[in-house]
């Protein structure tokens, strides 16, 4: 009996996402990105309001991390006062300077947990490709797809990580929460 009731629960742990879930994750993914567009500076961990913003829909598991993060740069932002902050750029996408627009692709997973890919693209403001300020050349516009993890919290579906898959030279590469671990472990 005990076995049956093991294979019971495993069978809907593992049972896969229904329809309904797959449009109920890119609602949650659309949210959160259409919260990112709407701040006003991307860049490094977001403090203050606009954490408050993101605070409905992140997965408590990103929040901790996030908040430890923010801590250990804190404590080591006391001890080393002219460092620059342990975390710079976007945290949100695969890019430095972060993404301009946005489209939410497929999702697909569990019915607790799934992931939903992203097509992102960010292009220097007002200037046409290969054209910079004084003749100098600016970055071409980039486009890239990363994929949002999210989790079913308290009912909903929330953020629970980013995989950075825009293999940038100089942008964020492997998990979100694995920058943040690494800030957490290294920071005094």
């Amino acid at each position: 009996m005990k076995k049956r009731a093991a294979i019971a629960v495993l069978m809907m742990l593992a049972a896969p996402a229904r329809a309904d879930d797959a449009v109920d994750m890119a609602a949650a993914a659309n949210r959160f990105y259409a919260t990112y567009a709407a701040q006003p500076q991307h860049g490094g961990l977001p403090e203050g309001a606009a954490r408050g913003r993101y605070l409905p829909l992140l997965s408590p598991r990103l929040l901790k991390l996030i908040n430890e993060a923010s801590a250990a740069q804190v404590r080591f932002r006391a001890k080393v006062k002219s460092a620059p902050p342990l975390i710079a750029g976007d945290i949100f996408s695969s890019q430095f300077e972060g993404f301009q627009t946005y489209k939410v692709g497929a999702c697909s997973g569990s019915a607790t947990a799934g992931g939903c890919s992203v097509q992102l693209h960010y292009g220097e403001p007002g200037l046409p490709s290969g054209s910079g300020a004084g003749g100098q050349k600016n970055n071409p516009p980039v486009d890239w797809t990363d994929e949002i993890l999210l989790v079913k919290a308290g009912g909903a579906w929330k953020v629970d990580d980013i995989a950075y898959k825009g293999a940038f030279a100089f942008g964020n590469s492997g998990l979100l929460s694995q920058t943040l671990s690494m800030v957490i472990s290294t920071a005094p």
